[in-house]
């Protein structure tokens, strides 16, 4: 295999055979790993791209104040700073990925922004009542949810799969955002929204992600099922499926001889930026999504289609 890297392109080219149709791709970066999770994105080579410059906010959010778990990196620093650009203030709460949330906060604040951090384990529901409580008292309404935080493990079958592991899986994937959203609703009002993160994993079964698929299909149900009993209230609940984004989640998840095949299988025959994502977030959060509610919006570059 032979990889072509040039730094000044979003994408490398990846010539080789992996098993994949296609024998050349575009890919996001060469083979990495981490040994920690949910990942560290200053930690990432290339830096993922988060913020679109061309994209320019027309108000579409102004004095709403968002609550994005895992805001401190990844899709939800992508989520994070798009809200800003439309107008929002926005609260973070994150894991241990400080260096990482210090950086958001800063970007967030030279765009002109307000960002508060708050930092703990969302599958504890004291911290997740801490999230409403600190967001009351700075800013004094709840307008978005987020529920963007998660962590994924591969492992090779369900035999692999540890009794701690699927716990704690189930714990951050599911309970935080149980524990999250049920602490959040006595302060949401008509006109709120609520946007869950899912995955195309969850509608093809990544065989390697047994867990990790099994929350996100549980989010699915989830958001449907809240959709339904909060509609006539006017609130929205929808979900995102993502696919390959290069974010921390995927050195932090998978061997490092996986990393250049990411995405490869999509129609599209590659994986994306975080900022790719940014716009779909802010059009489950704004009016322009008005009626839609139970919805999942798929961006995976056509790898799962209908």
């Amino acid at each position: 295999m032979k990889y072509d890297y040039q730094f000044g392109n979003q994408f490398y080219n990846y010539y080789g055979n992996m098993g994949i149709k296609s024998t050349k791709y575009k890919i996001l970066a060469p083979e990495q790993s981490q040994n920690v999770q949910p990942g560290m994105e200053y930690l990432m080579y290339p830096k993922p791209i988060f913020d679109n410059p061309n994209y320019k906010g027309s108000g579409k959010l102004n004095n709403k104040v968002a609550i994005i778990t895992g805001g401190d990196s990844g899709l939800g620093r992508s989520c994070a700073i798009v809200f800003v650009k439309e107008g929002a203030k926005v609260v973070i709460p994150y894991y241990n990925e400080h260096k990482d949330a210090k950086d958001t906060k800063e970007y967030i604040e030279k765009l002109g922004g307000e960002c508060l951090l708050l930092s703990g384990n969302i599958a504890d529901k004291n911290f997740c009542k801490c999230i409403v409580k600190e967001t009351l008292k700075r800013f004094g309404k709840i307008d978005i949810l987020v529920n963007n935080a998660g962590v994924q493990y591969q492992q090779d079958c369900l035999e692999n799969i540890s009794d701690e592991q699927f716990d704690w899986t189930m714990k951050v994937n599911i309970y935080g955002m149980f524990y999250l959203t049920k602490a959040v609703l006595p302060y949401l009002k008509s006109g709120a929204s609520i946007i869950n993160l899912t995955s195309v994993t969850t509608f093809y079964g990544d065989p390697q992600l047994i867990d990790y698929v099994t929350t996100k299909g549980a989010i699915v149900g989830f958001t449907r099922a809240l959709a339904r009993n909060l509609a006539l209230k006017n609130i929205r609940v929808n979900a995102i499926a993502p696919g390959f984004f290069w974010t921390p989640l995927q050195p932090a998840c998978w061997v490092k001889e996986k990393i250049p095949s990411l995405g490869a299988d999509a129609a599209m025959a590659r994986g994306a930026m975080p900022y790719e994502l940014a716009p779909t977030f802010v059009f489950l959060a704004s009016n322009d999504s008005s009626y839609v509610t139970g919805q999942v919006l798929h961006n995976n570059g056509g790898q799962i289609m209908g």
